[in-house]
């Protein structure tokens, strides 16, 4: 096998047109290292990301939070900007795997692997996150909801396209997130539930005036309760229009038993809590910084 560093975005597209579907991306390639142990996958050549300048930063672009495909968890996980702006995101990083995991992965592998439940992947989905993806066509932005083709089926060709960035609008002040995750361990292994949410507060006062939760894996895909946002938009919310939405999340979801996590019924159970967390740390996070500028 060939291993081949690529110095621009546009040499590591050259670079798999040339190997004609036989050559595959990498950057942290904890999921495609053990693919290639699995004999899964079988590429006659990696291109390697990493050292293609810019794609290891996180960065404020327009009205946009930007990141690199060499990104790793650890640098999203302490990253300032991200804490303050996706908490979601900075705690979504420090749960996939161990430190030393996520000092290799990064976010747009997690994606690009189209886990329902990954940390990253539902993350992204409540943040309405954008990828950027480069072909030989050119390059365009999707949402990385539109990345996910079926469990564990990405729409992206690995050995034609890549993921060169990820992207987020940049919250508002008076907005906030939220997270939650059940899982047999802190991290190491894939979460039962995770949860995200992100709201944005409406002026004056606390009506909501945007909101997103998505869940996973409550679905083939990272799922989006959109019922549940949709009772929710220009409402107060209180305590009891958070309960009222857990529910309704809940009987959107579409859960399945798995004998290696937890049985169809706990999960469904247990939707309704992750939801009511994730919503209330973020509306209490969106109060804070609306008190600031109102």
């Amino acid at each position: 096998m060939n291993y081949l560093f690529a110095a621009t975005i546009e040499e590591a597209v050259e670079l798999l047109t040339r190997y004609e579907g036989r050559a595959r991306i990498i950057a942290g390639g904890t999921d495609l290292m053990q693919a290639l142990r699995d004999h899964a996958v079988a590429p006659e050549a990696l291109v390697d990301i990493t050292r293609i300048d810019g794609l290891d930063r996180v960065e404020v672009v327009g009205d946009w939070v930007q990141v690199g495909a060499a990104v790793t968890f650890a640098v999203l996980r302490d990253s300032p900007l991200v804490r303050e702006r996706a908490q979601c995101l900075a705690r979504a990083a420090a749960s996939v795997g161990a430190a030393p995991i996520q000092a290799v992965a990064t976010w747009a592998g997690n994606i690009v692997q189209a886990m329902p439940a990954a940390d990253g992947g539902v993350a992204a989905v409540s943040l309405d996150a954008e990828a950027r993806v480069v072909d030989a066509d050119g390059a365009r932005w999707v949402t990385v909801e539109a990345l996910y083709r079926a469990a564990k089926v990405s729409a992206l060709d690995p050995t034609r396209q890549l993921v060169s960035h990820l992207r987020f609008a940049m919250p508002p002040a008076a907005s906030g997130t939220g997270w939650g995750r059940i899982g047999r361990r802190p991290s190491l292994t894939l979460p039962i539930l995770n949860c995200a949410a992100a709201v944005r507060l409406g002026s004056p006062g606390e009506t909501v005036g945007a909101v997103s939760l998505a869940l996973g894996p409550a679905s083939a895909l990272p799922f989006r309760a959109r019922g549940a946002e949709a009772f929710l938009v220009g409402r107060l919310l209180d305590d009891q229009a958070i309960e009222h939405a857990a529910i309704l999340a809940q009987a959107e979801c579409h859960v399945r038993s798995n004998p290696l996590r937890a049985s169809r019924e706990y999960r469904a159970a247990m939707i309704p809590v992750l939801v009511r967390q994730a919503l209330t740390e973020a509306r209490d996070q969106a109060r804070v910084r609306a008190s600031s500028v109102w």
